[in-house]
């Protein structure tokens, strides 16, 4: 009997390809999600970057000793690191959206390496002032805040909460490993070995950078961690052109100016004078620079727990109360501080420690809060101006610290001033006005 057949060939139809939702679904992909990894890499990076951080303020001394460099020519490099931070954040996210994260966190971290290097060959202040503040604060200004911020977004949308937490922890992190090495490091080999590491520090990222960040989770065919798939997003324009037109309509504001300026008092006391200047101010005491080094690092362990704790605070009372409850307490402790130190470590300046590590970096939540409350959707790109104005206020003490260490013979004198200043920015968070129903 024969076998009857069709007279056209046989199609073959090709394997229904799953569908996104399905293979998200499938049990056989990996089980640790590759958000968790860019979250993972975003914290090394950050550590990385934040080497540098922690080797200006213990590097004062040595290098006024070698080269007869003034304190204020070195706080000058210091001061262009800090204002080119925070005058370049305001920009981060736009160069990410522009160039990808990936690229623009691979040239910031060469950046800061090659300023770290090359100041192990320099021989003169102004080429400090090139690898120190140029190079360095490009490079450490285009992984601020935004960089974090750029990945959370973009690769959570739960477990957000958690994520910023511990990415805003790297830094504390960084400065809790890399002060003690780059101190014993600095004490028993010199400072040229110390910026190296830092460098080395930086370069080892790049790697885990390049291989293992992507830009979006559509560029490996994932759904954001907790959310559904969506597409990559077309780079953005004008966003550069948005940061400039915000500032200039916020410049228009009181709450505006009150706002930048609290937060610029914020950084003198911070970055630009504890981080800066405490180690160096401790060993005119005779403290030796490891000790003061590692009382330095417990700050960065203590503002994590801080900033937690105030942001629980700031959903219950009011931010400005808070705020100027917070610069009110520093400014008393500050000017205490003269009196604490010695050769030695006692109870007492244990106890300004902690407390100023719980203070360094509270403010931020109610600052936060008050941005979000005066400007609504705009309130993201005015607080990173008012960021930047922190480190432009945190630049100018860098400077003027090390000039009045040089014209005084101590910093005393710095410290107290540093107490009044926080006393007005107390003073200037209370009479910043409610904005009128709707207006934001």
């Amino acid at each position: 009997m024969n076998r009857i057949t069709d007279s056209a060939p046989a199609q073959t139809v090709p394997p229904r390809r799953p569908s996104r939702t399905a293979w998200l679904r499938d049990p056989s992909r990996p089980r640790i999600h590759r958000a968790w990894i860019v979250a993972a890499v975003t914290f090394v990076t950050i550590i990385g970057g934040a080497a540098f951080n922690s080797l200006p303020g213990l590097l004062i001394d040595p290098l006024h000793t070698e080269f007869g460099w003034s304190r204020g020519e070195i706080g000058l490099a210091v001061s262009i690191d800090m204002a080119l931070y925070g005058l370049t954040a305001p920009f981060a996210a736009a160069l990410m959206d522009r160039f990808g994260i990936r690229r623009v966190v691979a040239v910031a971290l060469s950046a800061v390496a090659a300023g770290a290097l090359a100041s192990v060959w320099m021989t003169a202040a102004w080429q400090l002032m090139l690898y120190w503040g140029l190079l360095v604060g490009l490079g450490t200004g285009s992984m601020a805040m935004a960089f974090s911020a750029t990945v959370t977004n973009r690769w959570f949308v739960a477990r957000r909460g958690l994520v910023t937490g511990i990415l805003t922890a790297a830094g504390a992190s960084g400065q809790l490993v890399f002060l003690p090495l780059c101190a014993w490091i600095v004490d028993g080999h010199g400072w040229r070995p110390a910026s190296v590491t830092v460098a080395l520090a930086a370069l080892v990222v790049v790697p885990f950078v390049w291989l293992l960040m992507r830009d979006h989770p559509a560029d490996v065919g994932l759904a954001p961690y907790g959310g559904a798939y969506v597409e990559k997003p077309a780079p953005a324009k004008g966003a550069a052109t948005r940061a400039v037109r915000v500032l200039l309509d916020a410049a228009r504001t009181g709450p505006f100016w009150l706002l930048a300026g609290t937060f610029a008092i914020c950084g003198a006391s911070t970055n630009g004078l504890i981080r800066t200047h405490f180690v160096p101010s401790a060993h005119d005491h005779g403290m030796p620079i490891t000790a003061a080094a590692s009382l330095l690092a417990v700050v960065g362990v203590f503002d994590v727990i801080g900033t937690i704790f105030s942001g629980w605070l700031t959903d219950r009372f009011d931010a400005r109360r808070l705020l100027a409850l917070y610069y009110a307490l520093r400014g008393v402790s500050l000017l205490f501080l003269p009196m604490l130190l010695a050769p030695s470590v006692h109870p007492p300046m244990v106890f300004f420690i902690v407390f100023y590590g719980l203070d360094w970096v509270a403010t931020v939540p109610p600052t936060l809060a008050l941005c979000r409350e005066q400007y609504g959707e705009d309130s993201a790109i005015v607080f990173g101006w008012v960021l930047a104005s922190h480190q432009v206020g945190a630049a100018l003490v860098a400077f003027l610290g090390g000039v009045a260490r040089d014209a005084f013979g101590s910093y005393d004198v710095v410290w107290y001033a540093a107490g009044a200043m926080c006393a007005t920015a107390a003073l200037m968070a209370l009479v910043i006005r409610r904005p009128r129903a709707g207006a934001a």
